[in-house]
């Protein structure tokens, strides 16, 4: 909960005089209160990708990008992708505290038990072309629920906002897989309720018909630490785009479906995607020193992706865990002779120790990892963003829960710095 400040921050503008509320949250900085600017100066602030606005109150995630630190609840993220699984950490992310052993086994018979669809969305499915982008068919079928589930789109009803959070957190790896099977012309399967969230995952993925799936054990706990360590970020592009859309009153599944839009975009949810492009333009790794070199000329626009983050200006808190889980992935799945993979882990070693990463603390990201374990496991780099969305769409729903649920909370308006034409009288079209 917000707390005022006693100090305030005083603005003068044209004689006009405009005390500033200052807000402490519970950790990070504060903020100045500004929702009075307009109706009493008149005027309005100009912070272009909002960097410097904070747009709702929230006590999901803390991020102090300076210090390295990613907290969920108050708990830090390389504490749960250690010592939790992927449900613990959604029933955490949703509810605010982590689930004694009573809520923990019926919160996972609840996902499990509602992770089957509609069978008529398998129709959806043979409306796109079969090279389709799996983030496409992921935007149009997840848009598409609230036509099969009408009866928890009301937001104002809390019964129905759980019902269809659980509905989103368990249906979207079975929409994630469909759309996978669907790409390689391959039959769709049913998920399986004996198996956990990574592993009906995992089996939904890669059985087929023909030959009984097993389990390893090494790679599902893989899959679910990437999950716990995109679970959610703050304020991202994605995360705001769900909240702006629910601040319409737009339903659950629509809200979703706008997030999967924005995360679509390379500079956020494709970011590994465009890791394993950038090691296929490397090529091999006798390339290597050239490519670096060309990312430590300022003149050259080229650039390494995965490496250094937007909001880290250290070390990335989720990519120590997951560069454990990649070599331990690498390893037993004894990958030799990939020269994507060569490639890769021939830049970590170069990152790790050249003055020119280190002085700018470039250092290997999530996105560096988490691309190379996917592809390790047999993942296209097209499914890279989909696997994202699958979870993501947990700490969508809890950001989505939340606003819903704030009493502060408006449908979301930006103003703008207007630089076009002042007004003029039309012309007729003989006399242009």
């Amino acid at each position: 909960m917000t707390e005022k400040n006693f100090k305030k921050a005083k603005l003068i503008l044209d004689n006009k005089e405009l005390d500033l509320d200052i807000l402490n949250g519970s950790v990070g900085p504060s903020v100045l209160d500004i929702r009075n600017l307009y109706s009493k100066l008149g005027c309005f602030t100009y912070d272009p990708g909002y960097g410097a606005t904070g747009s709702c109150e929230s006590e999901i995630t803390y991020i102090n990008g300076e210090e390295g630190v990613l907290l969920h609840r108050g708990y830090p993220i390389e504490e749960l992708a250690k010592n939790s699984n992927f449900l613990e950490v959604a029933f955490l992310l949703l509810n605010g505290e982590l689930p004694n052993s009573d809520d923990k086994e019926e919160f996972e018979n609840a996902i499990t038990f509602h992770t089957m669809v509609h069978e008529q969305l398998i129709n959806f499915y043979r409306g796109f072309r079969r090279d389709a982008h799996p983030m496409a068919i992921m935007v149009g079928v997840v848009g598409a629920l609230s036509s099969f589930y009408p009866d928890s789109t009301n937001i104002n009803d809390p019964q129905q906002r759980l019902i269809s959070s659980r509905r989103l957190i368990a249906k979207i790896p079975t929409i994630a897989a469909m759309a996978f099977k669907y790409s390689l012309g391959q039959p769709f399967n049913y998920p399986q309720n004996k198996l956990n969230y990574s592993e009906n995952f995992l089996h939904m993925c890669f059985s087929v018909p023909a030959e009984e799936y097993k389990n390893n054990p090494v790679i599902s706990k893989a899959l679910d630490r990437i999950l716990i360590l995109h679970a959610d970020h703050e304020q991202n592009a994605s995360t705001s785009t769900v909240r702006i859309a629910g601040s319409s009153g737009a339903n659950p599944f629509a809200c979703i479906a706008s997030g999967i839009a924005s995360l679509w975009g390379p500079a956020h949810g494709g970011a590994n995607e465009a890791v394993l492009n950038m090691l296929a333009e490397i090529g091999s790794k006798e390339n290597i020193k050239k490519f670096v070199d060309k990312a430590k000329d300022k003149n050259d626009p080229f650039r390494l992706f995965g490496f250094g983050h937007r909001v880290y200006k250290n070390y990335d808190p989720r990519a120590s865990v997951m560069r454990e889980t990649c070599h331990e992935v690498l390893d037993l799945l004894g990958v030799k002779n990939e020269p994507l993979l060569d490639i890769a882990m021939e830049l970590e070693k170069i990152a790790l120790k050249d003055d020119y990463f280190v002085e700018k603390k470039l250092y290997p990201n999530v996105d560096f990892y988490s691309g190379i374990i996917l592809k390790a496991m047999g993942f296209p780099t097209e499914m890279f963003t989909v696997l994202f969305a699958v979870a993501r769409t947990v700490g969508w729903v809890a950001q989505w829960n939340e606003m819903i649920t704030d009493p502060v909370q408006r449908i979301g308006r930006p103003r703008q710095l207007y630089t076009g034409k002042t007004e003029r009288s039309f012309i007729k079209l003989q006399d242009r």
